[in-house]
């Protein structure tokens, strides 16, 4: 009974495992079909490499840890900021700012006056040298010339009186 048993479930497992290899092609074909509507990748823009060496105007040393703030501009949209520290040799590297983009370069030291530019990433490879100055007097737009002018609880002397047949107010 047993023989007979076998020779009848034979023909069934010849066509299950012919039915499961077909089965598997056709699963393993549709994989590699790209006609399906899925999401479709989009290559980023190639990115620039950018160098910025900061050192001291007056003797051209470099400035270590001086904070270089990238502020990418896209259109009229800034895309945030990138902010870097200089090494010992006083320069940084970012690669990831995309070529044809507009960059606002901010470059912050201590002791040193801020220093800000515009560029346009236009190469894959750029290289910029930022050159800080020390700290100058503050300007200001109430600064005269005369001694007591602007001094705290001190007001400037009442103008001439242009038309002398008019009395002056007290």
């Amino acid at each position: 009974m047993e023989t007979m048993f076998r020779r009848a479930s034979l023909p069934a497992c010849v066509v299950l495992s012919s039915l499961g290899l077909i089965a598997g092609s056709l699963a393993l074909r549709a994989q590699d079909d790209d006609s399906h509507h899925g999401r479709k990748y989009k290559m980023p823009p190639p990115s620039a490499r950018i160098e910025v060496t900061v050192v001291r105007d007056y003797n051209g040393k470099p400035i270590h840890d001086a904070h270089v703030i990238f502020h990418p501009i896209e259109g009229d949209k800034d895309k945030g900021a990138l902010e870097l520290k200089t090494n010992e040799d006083g320069k940084t590297i970012i690669d990831v700012i995309p070529v044809g983009d507009t960059v606002t370069l901010q470059v912050i030291a201590a002791g040193f006056q801020t220093s800000g530019a515009v560029y346009k990433v236009d190469k894959l490879n750029m290289s910029m040298e930022v050159r800080l100055k020390r700290p100058t007097e503050q300007y200001s737009t109430y600064k005269n010339s005369t001694p007591n002018s602007g001094a705290p609880g001190q007001s400037d002397p009442p103008p001439p009186n242009p038309n002398p047949s008019q009395p002056q107010p007290k």
